[in-house]
């Protein structure tokens, strides 16, 4: 009787010890169009900054697959080239698919088998949006400075035409800040809230530290993520950074 209490209290720990290795890590996988026997590389963001994981070398089909035993709940970058990326946040025990294009990666790519980085998709698909806009306008403004150097139109009519680009400009700018206002809202408590926060239009940051209102969001975001994520390192480097723009917005309000 014994004994076989013993085995069955050894079976169980054995299981538990197979369960607990099948779930340490994370899987990242998937199909990019254009990659064939190309590399992707991944990145960690970490609380300090970018720290290089590995190269991952694609099949002649543009399939790959790598997994990375991550330490701790974090933030991930896979590119193609420096420019062309895409973020993500894996948990351990997920499985994550992406497919996308190897040349646009970040405006083409797909993600399933991670809510929070399905979530982040998401951000980066109104971010996209976005930039189409901000390209049109921008095409706009050079064609009209073309004909006005041209001698092709006046000045009164350039006046016209560029007060509506600047006018849309400032209405998309104001749409993408309520965007990434609302995601954080939304999402508090979750580090894809620490993409929202830094989200730029046209290298302009949406929520401006330096601005007494939109700092409260900074303060949003450490809220959540110390009612969820106490412990993780990015929680404990993020308050460190909250109290000093706090700290910074202070001495110029003096």
């Amino acid at each position: 009787m014994k004994y076989k209490i013993y085995t069955l209290i050894c079976l169980s720990l054995l299981l538990l010890g197979v369960s607990a290795c099948k779930h340490d890590g994370f899987t990242i996988e998937g199909t990019i169009e254009g990659g064939g026997g190309k590399c992707l590389w991944l990145e960690e963001l970490a609380p300090e900054g970018p720290i290089f994981i590995d190269s991952i070398r694609m099949d002649a089909d543009g399939h790959f697959k790598y997994r990375y035993n991550a330490p701790y709940l974090s933030l991930y970058n896979l590119h193609t080239t420096e420019n062309n990326y895409i973020v993500t946040l894996p948990a351990n025990g997920e499985t994550i698919e992406v497919k996308g294009q190897y040349d646009n990666l970040s405006a083409t790519y797909s993600v399933k088998g991670s809510a929070e980085s399905a979530l982040l998709w998401q951000l980066q698909q109104y971010t996209n949006d976005g930039s189409k806009i901000l390209y049109a306008l921008v095409d706009s403004v050079n064609h009209y400075e073309a004909l006005l150097a041209a001698g092709e139109m006046d000045n009164a009519t350039y006046d016209k035409k560029k007060a509506v680009t600047d006018s849309i400009y400032h209405a998309t700018f104001v749409e993408q800040q309520e965007y990434v206002c609302r995601f954080i809202e939304e999402n508090a408590g979750s580090l894809t809230t620490l993409i929202a926060l830094y989200k730029p239009f046209n290298n302009r940051a949406l929520i401006d530290p330096r601005d007494p209102i939109s700092i409260d969001y900074f303060d949003l975001v450490l809220e959540g993520l110390q009612r969820e994520l106490p412990d993780n390192p990015h929680t404990l480097h993020f308050k460190n950074t909250t109290e000093h723009l706090r700290s910074a917005l202070a001495r110029e309000q003096e």
